[in-house]
């Protein structure tokens, strides 16, 4: 199969630097678009950026590092401004930048936790979804395409996850409302609920993790390149098509039925 040729669609991804984030953004540049790797730390921008390479022999003009806390307003409407200097328009955004929080129940959990909670996972993407809306909305040809990063977190919870899951089942609604006032701008935006990645963070879930039943059991994950493909599913199709909701987990993780 022909490699893709470059061509001019520019993204923006959240959480670049590392896992789901740097995944998706690396398969981005190698499907030809131009990508600008956004998260807190410019030095995990730049060591994401020399992993994925670039197949087309440009990656200084396909590839841009912008250091971004996307729980800072002021932060947020800075890098859509640096998106708007250097490219002129945008055609994806991934809303995927989050944080997760210890086991916790209700009582256990303080304001500054739960705010952290709330700034990064439903501010930071409100905040990144209307600046992109924005740009989609005020560029010529007008239109674009934004997909958030929801979570099995999105439809139910785990033990003690109360602040992590009430912030995805608000990214749910903010995924709908925005989904329903991008029509008439030819905006899609769309959401990818993700479950059991393997990686370093997850290696506490293949040897057991707190089950709704109260036991500890081990669960099955799904490689991280699973996902990426799934997400290109949906960062590929025409303007005029949408995936509004796609759910993507290991076979035999424990969420569908009763654990």
């Amino acid at each position: 199969m022909a490699s893709p040729a470059p061509h001019n669609r520019v993204a923006v991804v959240t959480g670049a630097g590392s896992g789901i984030g740097q995944g998706c953004a690396a398969a981005l540049l190698a499907d030809g678009w131009r990508v600008v790797f956004t998260g807190r730390r410019a030095d995990a921008l730049a060591a994401a950026i020399a992993r994925a390479g670039d197949p087309f022999g440009d990656i200084a003009e396909r590839a841009l590092a912008l250091p971004c806390d996307v729980g800072d307003e002021a932060s947020v409407a800075a890098l859509f401004d640096s998106v708007r200097q250097r490219f002129g328009r945008l055609d994806l955004l991934f809303n995927n930048a989050g944080v997760s929080l210890p086991v916790l129940t209700p009582d256990q959990i303080d304001a500054a936790t739960w705010r952290r909670a709330v700034d990064t996972n439903l501010n930071g993407a409100f905040f990144c979804l209307s600046q992109a809306f924005k740009l989609m909305r005020e560029q010529s040809p007008q239109g674009g395409r934004i997909i958030n990063n929801g979570s099995i977190s999105a439809h139910a919870p785990r033990p003690g996850s109360i602040a992590y899951t009430a912030t995805k089942h608000a990214i749910t609604g903010l995924t709908r409302a925005a989904s329903l006032d991008g029509r008439a701008f030819d905006i899609a935006v769309g959401q990818i609920d993700i479950g059991n990645v393997a990686s370093d963070m997850t290696e506490r879930m293949a040897k057991g993790v707190p089950q709704a039943d109260g036991s500890i059991r081990p669960e099955a994950r799904m490689d991280l390149q699973s996902v990426v493909d799934g997400f290109m599913t949906m960062a590929r199709l025409p303007p005029g098509a949408n995936v509004l909701f796609m759910t993507i987990m290991a076979t035999k993780m424990p969420f569908v039925g009763r654990g």
